[in-house]
């Protein structure tokens, strides 16, 4: 009597779990509530850039800093990239450790340096310090070396969910922010004194600058070439990557929890039996911005993960160490996916989704694009 008390005590949990969360994905939206992004006024774009300007070199030094377990692949590469391709400021790539950084959800790199080594080699700080997202937002020593910069007069950056680590530090206290749409609750839960500022890729408040998604760090980059080295130079760097325009602007109501991303990232969950591993073969020169974006989006499907192969390890176009998941030469060719080339990062992005799209579907490309913030019918 007790056994079967107990047998029917659990169907009747499960049939109501089951029964609660179908409701709970039909009370989400059929589809975000999209709308044209509102411009930038002239006063707002000016008051960026004249609070970016570089506080203390005339050629800026900028840090990169990320810990050495999962901080995230296109937050961390992609304004290093950017950034030394325009040539406008001498950029290093930090962690927490001596050793590799496994970045999230996929590539492992060599850091330039440690925060020790940093420290020593610049005793005065850095002009700039980019803070991606990291796999905790409270590592000691991050949040410690964030406040020694911070003091020393540094403008600090946080990219995507890095606004989190900003906001860990203390540093977002009072101020306005924004950050990845997925985890603006949770921040503004743990930080009440934050104020949100929507339909912004990027918000500065005194030296503190924060942006929304993933892609946010493209705009963000080519605001900060600006504030450095002029338009021209940005528009230079733009072209260079693929974009016809960029600025502040952006749609939030466009990026939420909705009942297709669920259903797509329920669907692709359960259907573990059907998950691949994709070989990226990685070339010495590799663009690492194009290489980031591409990786990232194959590894955010829930249905495949890129993982890259070479003979030994490569450096990238800009001199970061990419260590190969598999030293190999080869792959089995119907899951390899396509070279990037010489192809713009923005394009690599867009035909990876389109790639995405024919491989599992378009709600997966949407759903990897919802991921990445990305306004998929504009440039970031």
């Amino acid at each position: 009597m007790n056994l079967r008390f107990l047998v029917w005590s659990g169907l009747g949990a499960a049939v109501l779990f089951l029964i609660g969360g179908a409701i709970w994905i039909l009370s989400l939206p059929a589809a975000p509530a999209a709308a044209a992004a509102p411009p930038i006024a002239q006063d707002e774009a000016e008051a960026t850039l004249a609070a970016l300007k570089p506080p203390k070199r005339q050629r800026p030094l900028v840090a990169i800093i990320g810990i050495n377990d999962a901080t995230e692949t296109t937050d961390y590469l992609m304004p290093y990239g950017i950034l030394r391709r325009a040539d406008i400021a001498d950029v290093v790539a930090l962690a927490t450790r001596p050793g590799p950084m496994q970045l999230y959800p996929a590539l492992k790199v060599e850091p330039q340096a440690t925060v020790t080594d940093f420290d020593t080699e610049h005793p005065d700080g850095a002009d700039y310090v980019i803070v991606p997202a990291m796999s905790r937002d409270d590592d000691p020593a991050v949040l410690q070396w964030l406040n020694s910069q911070a003091a020393k007069g540094a403008i600090i950056i946080g990219v995507c969910v890095g606004a989190k680590v900003v906001a860990a530090a203390g540093l977002l206290d009072g101020k306005r922010a924004t950050t990845h749409w997925y985890s603006l609750g949770e921040l503004r839960k743990e930080h009440p004194d934050i104020r949100y500022v929507a339909d912004r890729r990027l918000v500065v408040d005194g030296r503190v600058a924060t942006t929304t998604g993933i892609t946010a760090s493209m705009p963000m980059s080519l605001t900060l070439i600006e504030a450095i080295a002029g338009r021209e130079k940005a528009e230079a760097v733009a072209r260079d990557l693929g974009l016809a325009d960029w600025d502040a602007r952006h749609d939030s109501a466009a990026f939420r929890f909705t009942r297709p991303f669920a259903l797509t990232a329920i669907g692709n969950t359960l259907a573990f039996w059907n998950r691949e591993q994709l070989g990226m073969e990685i070339t010495p020169g590799v663009d690492e911005v194009a290489l980031a974006l591409v990786a990232d989006a194959w590894s955010r499907t829930y249905r495949s993960r890129a993982f890259t192969f070479a003979d030994a390890a490569i450096k990238t176009r800009n001199g970061i160490r990419i260590l190969p998941d598999q030293v190999d030469t080869s792959w089995p060719a119907e899951h390899v996916i396509p070279p990037i080339g010489g192809r713009q990062p923005a394009k690599a992005l867009d035909d990876t989704l389109q790639g995405i799209a024919e491989r599992y579907g378009m709600r997966t490309a949407d759903f990897v694009a919802m991921q990445l913030e990305y306004p998929k019918s504009n440039a970031p």
